[in-house]
């Protein structure tokens, strides 16, 4: 039996990754609810399943500018339609990066990718800012931009997943469970601010420009301070 101390009084959880000679490899979340377990002599497969599909999950609801994104898309889309669009093209993008990122075909420094993260909101900002937001690139294309907005988010989730680690034996499966993880949680969101998301776009003609316009205005001037802040990163500074 595997215990860690403190776990009740943290806030946090413990990844717990087990290498044995073998070459095997076992992990497992522990958390205040549940901060010891027996060492198996495998993990199986649905428990590789389950702790992925939580982190991923945990990710997106924990990552400010991944979260600000799928709401920003959600501000900007004028209609059902293009934001499930949207929203759609968003995923298969950072899908595609997020496998072949974590599978080692595909690489980019990660204070790169953080840096053209933040200016994805920059630019989703200043699109749902527009006087003529029906012109709006994002808009008249939604599954072209979205999608390669979602190429540069995938890698950003790649850089999180490898921070945790993968289990050898399981690689595609954990990669698979991250990424169900990371969906249900978009899928949560737009769920949930889909109302809030609407009655805003169509209250927006009678209410103060100011009050109308700051949604999108925090989304952008949070792009530009994280721009700023990971751009000094980048050089050194």
């Amino acid at each position: 039996t595997l215990r860690v101390d403190g776990l009740e009084a943290s806030g946090t959880d413990a990844l717990v990754r087990l290498a044995f000679p073998d070459g095997r490899e076992i992990r497992r979340i522990l958390t205040k609810e549940e901060p010891s377990f027996v060492v198996p002599e495998r993990e199986s497969a649905g428990r590789v399943f389950t702790d992925y599909v939580r982190l991923g999950f945990e990710h997106l609801l924990t990552g400010p500018d991944h979260l600000l994104f799928v709401l920003g898309l959600m501000l900007l889309m004028p209609t059902r339609r293009k934001i499930v669009a949207g929203v759609t093209a968003f995923t298969v993008g950072h899908s595609l990066t997020l496998a072949l990122a974590v599978l080692g075909w595909l690489g980019l420094p990660p204070d790169l990718v953080e840096f053209a993260i933040a200016a994805t909101l920059v630019a989703l900002g200043r699109e749902a800012l527009r006087g003529d937001r029906e012109q709006s690139f994002l808009v008249r294309h939604p599954w072209l931009a979205p999608a390669v907005f979602g190429l540069i988010h995938g890698l950003g989730f790649a850089g999180a997943l490898a921070a945790l680690g993968l289990p050898g034996h399981a690689i595609p499966l954990a990669l698979f469970a991250f990424n169900v993880g990371i969906e249900i949680a978009q899928l949560a969101v737009v769920l949930a601010g889909w109302w809030a998301v609407r009655a805003l776009v169509r209250s927006s003609t009678s209410l103060p420009r100011l009050v109308a316009e700051l949604p999108a205005t925090v989304i952008g001037s949070l792009g530009v301070a994280w721009c700023l802040e990971r751009g000094l990163g980048l050089l050194g500074l």
